[in-house]
């Protein structure tokens, strides 16, 4: 099983532990906290060590290693890594939300942001959406939105999600069509402008996100590089991501409001029981019209509605 193993000290462990909240499962001995998250299983130590473990464990840790990315010991300098200048350039960030979420859409969100206009979103307090509550994302979404800063943000349904699963879609190419999909148009919208280029916050290796354009007919828009962690660096992605994170918030508060209960976001146990609730109230279809059904989730429900 691969894993990452990176060594943090009390203060970002205690962050951590916050983070992963509510994927918290029985530690080990020896160990401060130990979560799952549909990427991977996260064993943290006293000793300062933190343990990545699953299919994609590199994904759940890259958001943790502060290191910059040319300091990164297994970052493999590729053609569609950007050079530190697009960041401070007029560029399009492109973000998503809701993909390890059992319940709720998969949000993906485009922004176009030129050198003033990044300068005002720092103004305003944009960062990596990972480090704000939802209340603070709500809430700068809404200054963002003011400022008239050209985006396109995309919400793809749970029945569609579903539909495109059977058909043998993976995660990756929904979320590959859905950023070639919002960059597209946002670049219709701003035209003549061309930016210096289009950042993606990485999610799959740039030769696996063109194969999956490829597939549908698209080919990768010319200047557009690839990064993990890109909202740490780049305003437009972080704002992008913020717009992202905005909608999924708000789609969930609508299905918290349409069954009459909270329903958490994530993978976990209390999702696992909020799902079996559903399943007893209301039935299967109504339950898989809101879920990504074939998440482990769904069995772990009908198990603990049947009295498992």
């Amino acid at each position: 099983m691969p894993s990452v193993v990176l060594k943090v000290d009390a203060k970002k462990m205690q962050e951590m532990k916050k983070y992963y909240n509510q994927y918290l499962n029985n530690p080990p001995q020896y160990a401060e906290f130990q979560a799952k998250t549909p990427l991977a299983s996260i064993t943290a130590y006293t000793s300062g060590k933190v343990v990545f473990q699953g299919k994609t464990p590199e994904q759940e840790a890259d958001q943790w290693n502060t290191q910059p990315p040319s300091e990164k010991k297994s970052a493999a300098s590729h053609p569609y890594q950007p050079d530190t200048s697009l960041f401070t350039s007029s560029h399009i960030g492109s973000d998503e939300a809701g993909t390890g979420d059992y319940f709720g859409p998969i949000t993906v969100c485009a922004l176009y942001a030129d050198r003033s206009q990044i300068e005002r979103l720092k103004s305003i307090g944009v960062k990596d959406s990972k480090h704000l509550t939802d209340e603070k994302i709500t809430s700068l979404a809404q200054e963002i939105v003011a400022m008239e800063i050209p985006y396109r943000l995309l919400r793809l349904s749970n029945k569609k999600y579903n539909k495109w699963q059977e058909k043998g879609w993976s995660q990756g190419k929904m979320k590959a069509l859905l950023h070639h999909q919002a960059i597209s148009k946002l670049l219709e919208d701003i035209e003549p402008i061309k930016p210096d280029g289009i950042l993606i916050d990485e999610f799959a290796k740039p030769e696996i996100y063109k194969k999956h354009l490829r597939s549908e007919g698209y080919s990768l828009t010319a200047e557009t590089f690839f990064m993990t962690k890109a909202e740490s660096y780049s305003i437009p992605v972080a704002a992008a991501s913020i717009l992202a994170r905005s909608l999924f918030v708000k789609e969930m508060n609508k299905l918290s409001e349409q069954f009459g209960m909270t329903i958490p976001k994530g993978a976990s146990l209390k999702v696992d029981r909020a799902a079996a609730a559903l399943l007893n109230e209301y039935g299967e279809q109504a339950l898989r019209d809101v879920t990504k059904w074939h998440f482990a989730t769904t069995q772990k429900a009908k198990k603990i509605a049947q009295g498992g």
